[in-house]
């Protein structure tokens, strides 16, 4: 019974990071579609093949998620905790997903991981989750608004007497560069979440350690399944993030894509911070949005996302904690 639980915690991580990757396949590609500087079947498949390599870039941010926000907890009720969490997870993903709304998978598993943990009796380290993911979750989106607005700013003064034509043609070139460093951001974080909850597991079952290498098959999993789940595509939040926020040209698409992965490799090898990338992005759009002129943006549009990220731990953690107890009336 405990070998079958920690091979269906372990698929159910694996899962989730598939819905994680055609959740947030938007946040990769979408400026690039919209400016059509990539094909929709182009921008996914090297979205994809960027994730897998992102993956293997580093390990701090699966330590954090391992260690760094819940006690690992014990035996079967420890893997039915993390098997809620999940559960809470996925759902938020789903729901989020249908209405075409960009919220944060990361977030949805963090407040997944929280819930379970504070339903099954499992201490949660409050110091953790407000250095490495509360005061991120606010200081990314303004950081991404500001670096956005400024790195859109140095783009229109450094080209403003150059031909709009041909600047907008070599935009178009440039955002398959920072398309590709978008998605490989989005691999090196979010591949790690799932890589930190398989650990997680494996420990639980005394299969693993802490401070032992992630096992390779880990990694391997992860990443395929983060490739997987974004080649798949999620063309409801895409809409939202390509379109719906401001219409964007090639160089609007360029600053908001290098402001975005900029934000994701700084949070992932400096401070081990599992940042959301629908956050890092989103909010880069808004900021280079803005410089256009600021009603440019649809605030409307803009401020339903935000409500919709500051819902999703909460939201997250809800459902996981039911999940739980019904787990526990099942099973424990």
């Amino acid at each position: 019974m405990d070998t079958l639980a920690l091979v269906v915690t372990i698929l159910v991580a694996l899962f989730f990071t598939y819905t994680n990757g055609f959740h947030d396949s938007a946040n990769a590609i979408a400026t690039s579609v919209s400016t059509r500087a990539l094909t929709p079947k182009a921008a996914l498949t090297m979205a994809a093949v960027m994730n897998l390599v992102g993956a293997f870039l580093g390990s701090g941010v699966a330590r954090t998620v391992s260690e760094g926000l819940i006690e690992t907890p014990q035996g079967s009720t420890g893997m039915g905790i993390l098997f809620a969490a999940l559960l809470g997870a996925i759902t938020w993903n789903l729901v989020t997903w249908y209405f075409g709304l960009p919220s944060s998978s990361s977030h949805a598993l963090f407040g997944g991981m929280v819930g379970a943990a504070l339903a099954g009796g499992t201490q949660v380290y409050w110091d953790g989750v407000l250095d490495k993911i509360i005061i991120p979750m606010f200081v990314s989106p303004v950081v991404g608004l500001i670096v956005g607005y400024l790195v859109m700013t140095a783009i229109m003064w450094i080209f403003r007497r150059a031909n709009p034509h041909k600047t907008k043609r070599g935009f178009r070139i440039a955002q398959t560069v920072s398309a590709a460093g978008m998605a490989l951001g989005h691999g090196l974080q979010d591949a790690q979440k799932t890589m930190g909850v398989v650990v997680m597991a494996l420990v639980i079952a005394d299969v693993e350690d802490y401070g032992d290498p992630i096992p390779l098959w880990v990694k391997i999993a992860s990443a395929l399944m983060l490739s997987l789940g974004t080649y798949a595509g999620g063309w409801r939040i895409m809409r939202t993030l390509g379109r719906r926020i401001i219409e964007l040209d090639p160089p609007q698409g360029f600053a908001a894509e290098t402001t975005g992965a900029a934000i994701m490799f700084t949070t992932a090898f400096i401070f081990r911070a599992p940042i959301s990338t629908t956050h890092a992005i989103t909010s880069a759009i808004m900021g280079v949005g803005a410089t256009k002129r600021v009603n440019a943006v649809r605030w409307g549009v803009a401020k339903n996302i935000i409500l919709g990220w500051f819902i999703t731990m909460p939201a997250a953690a809800a459902v996981a904690a039911c999940a739980f107890g019904l787990v526990h009336l099942a099973f424990l």
